[in-house]
């Protein structure tokens, strides 16, 4: 016969493991009888307090009272755990009269738009995708360009430089050059890509974009040749409204070289908010091949000449979406991606 007290606490503890009707009530009996602050775990602690003669007896019951309803409350929860499975399962039976679910669709990147865009406009006036190495030669990315060694692009500030001779290209530009160095006029290329510059990401900045380089050389191409090309591209881009303009401007490799604005399609020049009330949108930068450059690649610039012109993917695409902030390209965050579904 166990001590009255044991006895009692393993029957309360029967009962309650009886009446417990899920996983969630077995788990408060044991915590209240088994538990640090258990009643049967309290006992046991107790024992110092007992005569010496009571304490083998009253612990061997306590003991043999824990290992019993251990075991129903082990025996309990599988029962119970199965039942609310079954439960689980008869709640998410599948109704073969409900119509399907749509799998949720993927989008294209805004910035995959533009560019598929971009390479579909130039396809279809002729041009080829050529495409190159991200870590380029000082010779390709500048000196074959006519980038002087005192040039500010060849600044540390502006250029991950990767040895002496090395570094990661600042712009597409090196692929026209060993794109000539194989290939004898006529050429007609695109060159979309990532390039790199030492800047700090924030509104209109980033270490990492995208440009399209543009590159015609043949015989007796002209300017005209350029400004139509790029008013038709203007059109196709941003709506058959749209006007371009040229302004002088300067790059080592062109010569003349020249800003390319489009008209504000939001405001038709009258001025706006997108184009900082000028009624215009710069786009990119052109110009007619630098002669050096063609020489620098075995062209001679009296039988031939060529055009070139760059743009940002990104510039572009802030443009046509109305994108205030270049990092949100970046951010992957889905409620701005999930515009462009």
């Amino acid at each position: 016969m166990g001590h009255p007290s044991v006895d009692a606490i393993t029957q309360e503890a029967r009962e309650a493991v009886a009446a417990a009707q899920s996983a969630a009530e077995l788990e408060q009996v044991r915590v209240r009888f088994l538990g640090r602050q258990g009643v049967l775990t309290q006992l046991l602690r107790s024992l110092g307090t007992l005569a010496p003669e009571e304490r083998p007896r009253v612990g061997a019951a306590a003991n043999a009272a824990k290992r019993e309803l251990e075991a129903l409350l082990d025996g309990r929860l599988d029962q119970a755990l199965e039942a609310e499975r079954g439960a689980r399962r008869a709640r998410a039976r599948l109704d073969l009269t409900l119509p399907g679910r749509r799998p949720p669709r993927g989008a294209l990147h805004p910035l995959t738009r533009v560019h598929d865009e971009i390479v579909a406009i130039f396809a279809g006036l002729g041009f080829s995708v050529a495409e190159g190495p991200e870590v380029e030669t000082d010779a390709y990315n500048f000196e074959a360009l006519n980038i002087p060694r005192d040039h500010p692009a060849r600044d540390m500030q502006d250029t991950f430089y990767l040895s002496e001779s090395t570094l990661l290209r600042t712009h597409t530009s090196p692929v026209q050059i060993r794109t000539m160095l194989v290939q004898k006029p006529p050429v007609r290329i695109i060159v979309p890509g990532k390039v790199f510059r030492r800047d700090v990401a924030d509104m209109s900045h980033s270490p990492m974009f995208h440009q399209v380089e543009g590159l015609a050389v043949d015989r007796a191409i002209t300017m005209g040749d350029l400004k139509g090309t790029l008013e038709l591209f203007a059109r196709e881009m941003f709506g058959s409204k749209s006007r371009t303009r040229f302004r002088p401007s300067f790059f080592p490799f062109t010569e003349p070289s020249a800003e390319v604005d489009v008209l504000c399609f939001v405001c038709q020049g009258a001025g706006c908010r997108l184009c900082k009330q000028g009624g215009w949108l710069e786009i990119l930068g052109s110009g007619m091949v630098h002669p050096n450059v063609l020489r620098n690649v075995g062209y001679d610039p009296e039988e031939v000449t060529g055009w070139a012109f760059g743009m940002g993917i990104e510039r572009i695409a802030i443009l046509k979406y109305g994108i205030d902030d270049l990092r949100l390209f970046f951010d992957n965050d889905l409620r701005f991606l999930r515009q462009f579904a």
